[in-house]
């Protein structure tokens, strides 16, 4: 039942189109004037700035975003270039290259105008490229003037071989830009003893992990999670440690972040942060953040969590205090979020938070709709129920903190924005309440109190209507584990069509039945 990472930035490909249209508007056009002055600077002095490139009116930041803009579109080009091939739209292909060539000339002018320090390996890189964007447009022109179908298809073979070539350097150089990039970054961080300037290229760093996991995977080989945790173990930059977090939570999403927290102690560092009261609230939630992270159950690698298991009490410790102290929904969610996984890799830590009356603590915030105010709060506070129902004692704790109908109510959770995410969040939340009443109900008492709150005809709606369990099959094969387990307890509660069709047939014959019930209706 693991529970999805947070919901993170959005990378450039999925905003608005007509957004997308707008941002992208100012490099077509810059690359159509590109086309007409064939690439030439209109200044000839090396100081002065060519007014034709975009990059000059921002920041570094800006910059950056402007280059992975222009890469992006480069990148698209490419690739279709190759589907245009594949159908012999050649006067297609011919002016997609006359594009990609100009917006390869763009994107170096551009980064030269920004930065003060290339490498000759770059400068070479760059020439490779732009004279093989050359060659590659040269090439399709002879294309275009043959009509000859034989030594048209004689041709294509090197087209390709040419296109490959481009998309091997482009890439080549984009990795090494955004090496060079992150270690100017990474040095700033380092060598800096200035807040301002430290925190702008946090920032820029930070920007620059939302732009996926390779860019994730560059910043940890260059070091980044050691330059971040240095700052987290320095007073002097205490304002900063929750803008640090953040983006080594980022970071962290990939195999090498991690190894590099391991590496730095970096768990050993959480906890300390976690556990000093004279942090900010800001502060703990991000480092929750982290925990949230490396914990994740979606994560292939688990080679840092020997060093977790040892410094377990006190973090969970930490994160029980901080749900119970919560001051906004964010807050409970990333704390929440942080104990939910962890209590899928041990048992222990569900005991750790039975003797911390967590159930208790976490049923009394779910009455608060300040504190838990969304689906994904109630998701990781039905996961820590779920993993804590496997133990015995946690059937007492359940009914003396009212977790039954917490659980009941749950049932019904329904998307109000019918947002994707909050649709997917709000399937999982009843699974999980199902399972957990599933597990709960081998103590009678429990099960005698969700058969006078009705939660069988609940059950029994959510498996024979589609519509209520949003065609999930999760939902329906929790709902039929729980209403099985009801039935053992209660066989008063159902009617005989109920049983004869939800309880009495092997589950798989059941489940069957019912997801044939949705086909009946279309």
């Amino acid at each position: 039942l693991p529970s999805p990472p947070l919901p993170s930035s959005m990378h450039l490909i999925q905003v608005d189109s007509v957004q997308r249209w707008m941002e992208d508007l100012k490099l077509m056009t810059d690359c159509e004037c590109m086309c007409i002055l064939q690439s030439k600077p209109i200044s000839i002095e090396k100081d002065e700035q060519n007014e034709l490139i975009l990059s000059s009116q921002y920041s570094t930041c800006d910059n950056l975003q402007l280059l992975l803009k222009r890469a992006w579109i480069i990148s698209t080009e490419l690739t279709r270039i190759a589907q245009k091939l594949e159908k012999n739209r050649w006067q297609r292909v011919h002016s997609m290259t006359v594009r990609v060539n100009c917006h390869v000339r763009s994107m170096v002018n551009e980064y030269n105008s920004f930065t003060r320090s290339s490498s000759e390996e770059m400068h070479q890189l760059e020439k490779l490229l732009i004279d093989k964007c050359s060659e590659f447009t040269a090439f399709t022109e002879r294309c275009l003037q043959t009509e000859d179908e034989e030594i048209l298809k004689s041709m294509k073979s090197c087209v390709n071989e040419t296109l490959a070539t481009v998309a091997q350097y482009f890439g080549q150089l984009i990795e090494l830009v955004l090496t060079h990039e992150a270690q100017n970054l990474l040095r700033k961080i380092e060598l800096s003893d200035s807040l301002y300037i430290t925190e702008l290229a946090i920032s820029s760093l930070f920007s620059l992990a939302q732009e996926g996991a390779h860019l994730c995977r560059i910043i940890a080989k260059e070091g980044g999670v050691v330059a971040l945790f240095k700052i987290c173990r320095q007073d002097c930059f205490r304002c900063l440690y929750p803008q640090t977090l953040r983006t080594l939570a980022s970071i962290c999403c990939v195999e090498e972040g991690m190894h590099q927290l391991e590496k730095v102690d970096g768990i050993l560092c959480l906890a300390d942060i976690l556990t000093d009261n004279s942090h900010s609230e800001a502060t703990h939630a991000e480092a929750a953040a982290v925990i949230a992270q490396i914990t994740s159950p979606h994560l292939t690698f688990t080679q840092h969590l020997s060093s977790f298991l040892e410094n377990m009490e006190e973090i969970v410790t930490a994160l029980v205090k901080l749900c119970q102290e919560a001051s906004s929904g964010e807050v409970f969610l990333l704390a929440s979020a942080a104990l939910a996984n962890i209590t899928f890799f041990d048992t222990m830590a569900c005991e750790i938070l039975l003797q911390l009356n967590a159930m208790k603590i976490l049923l009394a915030a779910c009455s608060d709709k300040h504190i838990v105010d969304t689906p994904y709060s109630r998701d990781q506070v039905v996961t820590i129920l779920a993993n804590m129902s496997v133990l015995d004692q946690c059937a007492s704790e359940i009914i003396q903190g009212n977790g039954v109908q917490l659980l009941m109510e749950m049932l019904f959770e329904k998307s109000s924005s019918g947002n994707p995410a909050e649709v997917a969040a709000c399937e999982r939340v009843q699974q999980k309440s199902a399972v957990t009443l599933a597990r709960l109900s081998r103590d009678p008492e429990v099960a005698d109190a969700a058969v006078k709150l009705s939660c069988i005809p609940r059950l029994i709606k959510l498996c024979r209507s589609p519509t209520e369990r949003n065609n999930s099959d999760s939902v329906l094969v929790a709902c039929l584990a729980a209403l099985r387990r009801l039935a053992v307890m209660s066989p008063g509660g159902l009617e005989d069509s109920d049983f004869q069709q939800l309880v009495k047939p092997r589950l798989v014959d059941s489940f069957l039945l019912c997801t044939n019930m949705e086909e009946s209706f279309v």
